[in-house]
């Protein structure tokens, strides 16, 4: 049998520690992260982070019994079952996942939208409206500018919400 993709839980804040221990023991991980900007009294802080909090993909053969050392790991809580039994995740999904990080294995945005796109509103209460965009954040919400009764009105939207405006 092939290698598979399994969830493993890591401790909470060892997800550094974790796949280091699994990468000596000869494990592949796939840990995604993400850029979080937080306020901290008067000042922003831009922090990365795992896109999953407390879990990660790691793979490996279940037929060969090396695997079972992964839940005496330092660093790892256990590995994710389901009714007692180990169940593999769709391997595409963690490819789909790779495909969408860079080398340090960030998440990269859906579409490169920077500030001052011209973007269409696809649905709710402002569909077809043309606005332009002010700001992008980490969770794929983006902060767009609308003309409103000759106002310009900042309104919060999620990426899947827009389209690029010719």
């Amino acid at each position: 049998m092939s290698k598979e993709w399994f969830i493993l839980q890591f401790k909470p804040n060892s997800h550094h520690q974790a796949t280091k221990n699994l990468t000596r023991q000869g494990f592949e991980t796939f840990l995604p992260l993400t850029d979080i900007t937080s306020r901290k009294t008067s000042r922003f802080i831009n922090t990365t982070r795992p896109l999953f909090p407390g879990y990660m993909f790691i793979t490996f053969d279940r037929t060969k019994p090396e695997w079972h050392k992964i839940n005496n790991t330092y660093g790892v809580s256990r590995l994710v079952t389901f009714n007692s039994n180990l169940k593999s995740i769709p391997t595409t999904l963690v490819e789909n996942l790779m495909v969408r990080c860079d080398l340090s294995s960030k998440i990269l945005p859906v579409e490169n939208l920077k500030k001052g796109d011209q973007v269409k509103i696809l649905h709710g209460p402002f569909a077809n409206f043309i606005a332009t965009v002010e700001t992008y954040e980490t969770d794929q919400r983006i902060w767009v500018l609308m003309d409103l009764m000759s106002r310009k009105t900042k309104i919060q939207t999620p990426l899947d919400a827009l389209e690029l405006s010719n």
